[in-house]
Order: structure tokens, then C-alpha cells, then sequence
């Protein structure tokens, strides 16, 4: 699996031929409307660093034939915003396919941000088999996880809470998202480095518009 990080959480992955982009939001409205070819969009939430509607459009019109999934609250604004879309719901414990990669759903929650701030449905996306991205949850698939998207910072977490939601998936590599409004170098990513890689996880900190081979 190629991924490339556009900034955040949108990220472009490449695998057997399909190509998918994760969480169009606000972050990134430039990059993400530069992809094309795309298969897929997968929409892990209703935020707006996770889906910036207006950007969403403009990905649509560069890439009318793909496949927009996301949860039920997702599809409610998604639907209701664009005209003539579709979004294919994947919530909690359902799955799809795109072209014959994967996609399996994982988690009902976002992280508490304070009291009712922010609490909406948040689903996760296992890729392939291979690639988990909970968006903004610390759910555990309670499955094998090789690639791991690992959030870093945000007003819901903090760093203990990264390394130790890390810890107790064990992916083979993880690298840093939710990373948009602190610095690549920043100190959440110099933890990672630190911690992860003494408890046999390898801790990689991909840069907005470098891509990897996984």
C-alpha cells in the first residue's frame, strides 16, 4: 500500500490499483482538490478538519465516479448538501468494498472534547486488512493492525493517551495525523520517536505531501 499524506488527516492511499482519500476537511482544501483518479472517499466524521463540504464538492467534480462512505451522520449532511449524492453508510461493525479493496467500519464515538462539545458519531476505517484510521477515537479493532493512523494532537487528547492507544493496537509502523495545527517536528511526534520504537513498533513521521510505500 502507497499512502500519501496530503496534510492532517487527508491522506491519498493506493492499493492493488484503487485509489482513496481520507477525510477531505479543512486543513487541506488545496491539496485534496488537486487528486484525481480516485475510487473512494472515506469520511470519518462530521468535523470540519475531517469534512469541509465546499472542497468536498470541488473533489466531486474532479473525481465525479467515486465512492463517497461514511457513517449515518456523514451521509445525513453529505446528502443533504450535494445534490444527486449518495453516500454508502458504514458504521460501527458494517463493511463494503471498493473495487475489491476492503473497507470495514469501527467505532460508534468521538473522543470527549469537553461535556456534550463535539460529540458526534466517529467511525473508523480498516483498509485492505492492512490499515486502520480511527479518526478522532482511541477505538481498538481488536484485530491485527500493520499500518497504523495514529493522531498525535487535538483538543481531545494528549500524548500519553497517543502512546498508550498505540501500545495496545501493536501496529508494525504507525505514523502521526491529526497533526495540523502543530509543527512536523514538533514535540507529539519526538514522543512517538522515543516510546514507540523500545516497545517494537516502528514510529514514522510522514510529512505533508511526502508519500510512503507500506
Amino acid at each position: 500500500m502507497k499512502i500519501t499524506k496530503l496534510g492532517h488527516c487527508a491522506m491519498v492511499l493506493e492499493h492493488e490499483g484503487v485509489k482513496l482519500l481520507t477525510d477531505p476537511g479543512s486543513f487541506t482544501t488545496e491539496q485534496q482538490q488537486a487528486v484525481a483518479g480516485l475510487h473512494g472517499i472515506l469520511i470519518t466524521h462530521e468535523h470540519q478538519d475531517h469534512l469541509h463540504i465546499d472542497s468536498l464538492k470541488k473533489v466531486l467534480a474532479n473525481n465525479p465516479t467515486a465512492v463517497i462512505v461514511g457513517n449515518s451522520a456523514v451521509a445525513k449532511i453529505v446528502e443533504e448538501q450535494i445534490a444527486d449524492t449518495v453516500v454508502t453508510v458504514v458504521g460501527d461493525g458494517q463493511s463494503t468494498d471498493i473495487n475489491g479493496v476492503s473497507i470495514e467500519g469501527f467505532g460508534k464515538e468521538h473522543e470527549t472534547i469537553f461535556r456534550e462539545y463535539g460529540l458526534v458519531e466517529n467511525t473508523g476505517y480498516f483498509v485492505a486488512g492492512k490499515f486502520f484510521f480511527p479518526g478522532d477515537a482511541f477505538y481498538k479493532p481488536n484485530k491485527p493492525v500493520d499500518v497504523l493512523a495514529l493522531p498525535v494532537a487535538g483538543p481531545w487528547m494528549k500524548i500519553s493517551q497517543a502512546l498508550e492507544y498505540a501500545l495496545s493496537v501493536k501496529p508494525r509502523i504507525a505514523f502521526g495525523v491529526h497533526d495540523g495545527m502543530i509543527t512536523p517536528d514538533g514535540a507529539s511526534q519526538k514522543w512517538c520517536e522515543m516510546v514507540l520504537p523500545k516497545e517494537g513498533i516502528e514510529f514514522i513521521t510522514l510529512k505533508s505531501g511526502e508519500t510512503r510505500e507500506f
